[in-house]
């Protein structure tokens, strides 16, 4: 039997394409003491099965665990299933997953903007244009003080999240591209608003209720379209309103950024809120001469995956603000350099198995989210807006002490010497503004060529289909060479911003075209536009493009990829994609794959419904090569 090649076979043994956190691997982890992802995917690589990697397996109902082989006579699951629906369930379920995840962010954000409005917050409304136009835009009187139109918007953005099947739903109908609107309401992809196409799609994978692939196909697709307008666009907006919108800045990336002569609390999630108010709450000179006295050089707040990414977007490097790790890849590594006093985690993405890195490294690990807990840890604070600013300074607290223990037990600190600098805080304001406001500018530059087109690269990161970030980074290189520009967001912006590309320096290994116009505009060829929350925020971008061109969204010379996708936020922010009408790039390949008929659907006849289309691979300089003959397709259609 041939040895299936490993991750670790690509880049000559090694884990990660960062150099940082290859070191911090090699001198603290891989020694057999702490456990850590790298070994432990090596781990299930030898354990794992077709079945579950093909999708055609299934443990819902005590009629099974079933699993389809033609072989074996098994061609339908006992209840009578067949492959393509039992993938297409299965997947459903990963959606609705991630729509959850994404609603409970939501609603956060407008329970937020509510308690900010009464006073009951360290928040503010700082972008208070922003809150008067969305508040028109969705029909809310948005007269009177800030505060009085804040309440009435976080009232409507509530409701909005459970709108019932009746009359268009109201995110939809105000901020989608007009042709997808038309689009959805002849293909029956037209969403209810978002608690109730959870219900739904969760409902329709009970045993014995839907059975056939491509209705379900339909209902992911819908919940897609209600994830992006009901809930990630409306917490992008709102978020904007309390924390400002972002605007390019320069910040300090990896692991480097880590000083162990400062406190260091470092903030891991999805959710803005606690890591904000404790910035805040560390700007507070005394504060930092409690630091001071506890022996420390000051105290500094520093961004761990999307929970640092929402703060890079919108905070300058200072002395409270420290930058940004990296993605969710970085943090065992970040956790063994010994240098971090606070590790607080909101929502998702921290790992279950942190707490012999809190015993072995004097680190404080906390939960600061209902959402989030870890086995070993104790210390869990459920998010209040009202509560918020108390929990700030009991972190800060945390923190003090913790350093004071890290010095006593002599923690030896370990930081690799390893920063990069990048440019965040794009938004399509920003971009409008780089372009000195007028959407025709950058219209004209892909006309004229010099921008062929654009690729949102909105993912994780996994080891499936090569070290860490080594696919996202070298498709990228690929895309922007062949003058296609990157707008990112998700662990994947962590990854480029990491290596380099989200830089002016980068400009260098951009195409002829895409450098001329970066070195006119002072942008670099990838722009960080935050996390994959993010993608509601990007999706704006080409609904201003598509509607300005008068042509719907599956016209443009656009792309989507997800070269590194891990978990069910991205495969929804997929479906969106599909749904969107866009060439939607996936890897590693989805567990679907048993499902002949439903590969099908999602590859080849999905276009003709949606106007969207699945496509895979492995390899970047392929994967470049297939989204480039897309964009220059989508560019002779449009005469240019």
């Amino acid at each position: 039997m041939t040895r299936k090649k490993s991750y670790r076979d690509v880049l000559d043994g090694r884990v990660s394409i960062h150099d940082s956190v290859q070191e911090m691997y090699e001198k603290r982890l891989s020694d057999g003491k702490m456990s850590n992802v790298f070994d432990r995917f090596d781990a299930q690589e030898k354990i794992r099965c077709n079945f579950c990697v093909e999708g055609v397996s299934c443990q819902l109902c005590t009629g099974g665990p079933c699993r389809i082989s033609e072989k074996a006579g098994a061609e339908r699951g006992t209840c009578g299933i067949d492959p393509d629906a039992m993938a297409m369930r299965d997947m459903l379920l990963r959606n609705v997953m991630g729509t959850g995840t994404y609603t409970h962010h939501a609603y956060n954000a407008f329970r937020t903007l509510k308690a900010t409005a009464e006073g009951k917050t360290p928040f503010s409304i700082v972008d208070e244009q922003k809150l008067r136009d969305m508040a028109a835009t969705v029909g809310v009187d948005n007269t009177g003080s800030k505060e009085e139109v804040a309440l009435r918007l976080a009232g409507t953005m509530i409701d909005q999240l459970s709108s019932g099947y009746e009359g268009p739903t109201m995110m939809v109908d105000k901020y989608a591209p007009k042709y997808r609107k038309k689009k959805w309401k002849d293909t029956g992809l037209y969403p209810s608003g978002v608690f109730h196409e959870i219900k739904d799609s969760t409902a329709s994978c009970l045993t014995n209720v839907d059975g056939y692939y491509v209705s379900m196909a339909k209902k992911a697709l819908r919940l897609g379209i209600a994830t992006i307008y009901g809930s990630q666009l409306g917490l992008n907006l709102v978020q904007d309103i309390l924390f400002g919108t972002p605007k390019p800045h320069s910040i300090q990336t990896d692991l480097g950024i880590l000083d162990p002569d400062y406190i260091n609390i470092v903030f891991n999630g999805h959710e803005p809120w606690t890591g904000v108010a404790t910035i805040y709450a560390a700007r507070d000179e005394k504060v930092q001469e409690r630091a001071r006295q506890a022996g420390a050089k000051g105290l500094r707040i520093i961004g761990c995956i999307e929970t640092g990414q929402e703060l890079a977007q919108r905070f300058g490097m200072n002395d409270v603000f420290g930058g940004l790790i990296g993605n969710w890849l970085a943090i065992e590594p970040a956790l063994a350099t010994g240098a971090i006093d606070v590790f607080a985690m909101d929502e998702n993405c921290s790992p279950p198995y942190l707490k012999p890195y809190e015993d072995k490294f004097q680190v404080t690990l906390v939960s600061v989210s209902e959402l989030v807990r870890i086995p070993g840890v104790e210390r869990n604070y459920n998010y209040m807006p009202d509560k918020v600013a108390n929990v700030a300074q009991e972190l800060i607290s945390l923190g003090i002490e913790n350093f004071k223990k890290r010095k006593e037990r002599g923690i030896e600190a370990y930081v690799p010497q390893i920063t990069q600098e990048a440019m965040a805080g794009f938004s399509t304001e920003a971009v409008l503004e780089t372009v000195g406001g007028n959407l025709a500018a950058l219209v004209e530059v892909i006309k004229e060529g010099k921008i062929k087109g654009i690729v949102a690269l909105v993912n994780c990161t996994t080891l499936q289909n090569g070290p860490h970030d080594y696919m996202t980074v070298n498709l990228a290189r690929e895309l922007i060479r062949r003058d296609i520009m990157v707008i990112t967001g998700g662990c994947g912006c962590e990854g480029l911003e990491t290596a380099g590309l989200a830089c002016l320096k980068a400009i260098e290994q951009a195409g002829s075209g895409l450098k001329e116009i970066c070195s006119k505009l002072q942008i670099p060829p990838v722009l960080p536009f935050g996390t994959c929350t993010d993608t509601g925020r990007i999706s704006m971008v080409v609904t201003a493009i598509a509607d300005f061109l008068d042509v719907d969204t599956s016209d443009l010379p656009v792309a989507v990829t997800a070269p590194q996708y891990l978990e069910q936020k991205a495969t929804i922010d997929g479906m969106f994609s599909l749904a969107y009408g866009l060439y939607t790039h996936l890897s590693p390949t989805p567990p679907i794959t048993g499902g002949e008929n439903l590969v099908k659907l999602l590859t080849e006849e999905l276009e003709g419904i949606s106007g969207g289309k699945v496509a895979l691979g492995d390899e970047p300089a392929a994967v470049a090569d297939d989204i480039e003959k897309h964009i220059l397709q989508k560019r002779k259609a449009l005469g240019i």
